[in-house]
């Protein structure tokens, strides 16, 4: 017998469908009561997303309304929903603990049928900031388009079908992957959620250029056509169907939208049941026993670095870039922004190749504060470093593990720019620039490691500062930017020389002028960086160690 068909017992009132809602919808608001009172920073933080998100979905629905009678108002509402509904389906991979007092692996113990327990996650579903900012926009959406009674009438339907379809479709997608969402592949998720939003922004960013220039509103409506046949913009569609007397069309959308529902449905009772009665691994034995590696030899890739403490040192910085969740996601953010930011706007016509080096930019921040992405575990770092040479040896490798990434990864970007823009003759001179910022960034970040190093939490996805350090962080980065940027100067102006000289001839030489300078003053950072490290090394190890 299974906790699902184990008999309710004392627990029958509650579950029965309507007392089994009424019961939910209580708990999450105690549960979420009961939260804020933790802290007044959670509340102040809670408030003012709540206030925030209020404002907006006013201002939407104002925006929406003001839209009403535009031609192309259909093409915009619908596409704004079919955005908002992928938001909600990727939205719990990425924020798993976002509705934690929903999370059904709680309820694995209690004696309660999948089916009801369905019905009153669904409405409890309802309680919170998002569905409210979706209601708005549904409603926002059906006062654009709606035009006659009937499509007023069927404006009452298309609202709360819209907002169902997402709340069902997040639960769905939540229940089916819980056990990943808490696992460590799950946390890794969630961490590299800011990947999605830095390079989603560029994204929306290209996309609002691409309309300005393309026309208006009238520019979506290809992409509109397509969308207002999926659930749940295909709600919003039969809105705008019914207004233009389509009925049938109005009909066949509609019925999407309840279909999908329907199955959405569905599949989150077959995952819930499958989630309560299955055993994870927690439960089950081991199957085999653990193979382990016997032996140090380094296999792979890790085979071609040097012997000795620089090989080491190197295995265990990319080791980390590969393993740990902050550092992975701050490289993969860097390397997704830093191609996509110039690229983008070669594409547009608008770019330059000099964007290129803002690749060699975000790479080169990853230098900063070495010894803060060890956070505890550096204190086994600090019993190899007994003087200054240690310490050197110890920042040349780190940097030179940084090198194997940034720099065949910054000739990329720069031979792309140049590419997509047609400026082969500019393609010297920016990847000598490049170099340049980069060997300068390493050099200012050697530094910035020894003299402001501060820690970095590992309990949070979006916790990059321990309290009270946020002040050594801007030090060390903003400042090293300044730097770096002063110390590029010499580059910077023998390149502006040449070209105020007509020396066009001659830029070529940029290039290995900027890579010899870029290697010089990225060891003569190493250099001054190491004693200051070996000097301040209780110093850093305490800083590093407060998160």
């Amino acid at each position: 017998m299974t906790v699902l068909d184990a008999p309710v017992g004392t627990a029958a009132p509650a579950g029965r469908g309507e007392g089994l809602v009424s019961v939910f919808v209580r708990l999450k608001l105690t549960l979420l009561r009961n939260g804020l009172r933790q802290s007044s920073g959670r509340k102040a933080a809670y408030i003012s997303s709540m206030v925030c998100a209020l404002l907006l979905a006013v201002a939407q629905v104002i925006g929406l309304v003001a839209l009403r009678g535009n031609a192309h108002a259909t093409a915009l509402v619908v596409l704004l929903t079919g955005v908002l509904a992928l938001g909600w389906a990727v939205m719990p991979l990425f924020f798993p603990s976002g509705d934690e007092t929903l999370d059904p692996s709680r309820l694995v113990m209690l004696p309660l049928r999948p089916r009801p327990l369905i019905g009153a996650l669904l409405v409890a579903s309802m309680v919170g900031i998002g569905p409210l900012f979706t209601l708005c926009l549904a409603l926002g959406s059906v006062i654009a388009v709606a035009h006659g009674a009937a499509a007023a009438v069927t404006g009452v339907v298309a609202i709360p079908l819209t907002l169902l379809v997402c709340v069902a479709l997040a639960r769905s997608v939540a229940t089916a992957n819980v056990r990943l969402l808490t696992s460590r592949k799950g946390r890794d998720l969630a961490v590299l959620s800011g990947l999605v939003i830095a390079v989603g922004f560029q994204f929306v960013n290209f996309g609002m250029q691409r309309l300005g220039r393309a026309g208006g509103l009238s520019s979506l409506e290809p992409a509109a056509d397509v969308v207002g046949w999926l659930p749940p913009a295909s709600a919003i569609g039969a809105v705008s169907s019914v207004s233009e007397g389509a009925y049938g069309q109005a009909a066949l959308q509609l019925l999407v939208s309840v279909l999908a529902l329907v199955a959405l449905v569905w599949l989150w009772q077959r995952s819930l049941t499958k989630l309560m009665t299955a055993p994870d691994g927690s439960t089950l034995a081991a199957a085999e026993p653990t193979r382990t590696k016997s032996g140090t030899d380094r296999s792979g890739l890790f085979a071609l670095l040097p012997e000795g403490r620089t090989g080491t040192v190197m295995e265990r910085s990319l080791r980390y870039v590969a393993r740990d969740p902050k550092t992975k996601a701050a490289w993969v953010t860097a390397l997704a922004v830093g191609l996509i930011v110039p690229l983008l706007n070669a594409l547009q016509g608008t770019g330059s190749v000099y964007l290129a080096c803002f690749a060699a930019g975000m790479l080169g921040i990853q230098m900063y504060n070495q010894f803060g992405q060890d956070t505890s575990a550096f204190w086994m770092v600090s019993l190899t470093i007994s003087s200054t040479r240690d310490a050197y040896a110890e920042l040349r490798a780190r940097a030179l593990a940084l090198l194997l990434i940034t720099l065949p990864y910054t000739v990329l970007v720069t031979v792309l720019t140049a590419a997509v823009l047609g400026d082969w003759e500019a393609l010297p001179e920016v990847m000598g620039l490049s170099f340049a910022m980069l060997g300068a960034m390493l050099a200012t970040g050697a530094m910035a490691s020894a003299m402001y190093p501060y820690s970095i939490p590992q309990d949070g996805a979006f916790k990059n500062v321990a309290p009270g350090q946020a002040g050594l962080a801007w030090i060390s980065i903003l400042g090293g930017m300044v730097s770096s940027a002063l110390l590029c100067a010499p580059v910077i102006a023998l390149t502006i020389a040449m070209h105020a000289g007509d020396l066009r001839g001659w830029l070529w030489l940029v290039l290995p002028v900027g890579a010899v300078y870029g290697a010089l003053v990225a060891w003569a950072g190493v250099r001054l960086a190491a004693p200051r490290t070996a000097r301040r090394l209780p110093e850093i190890l305490a800083a590093v160690s407060k998160g």
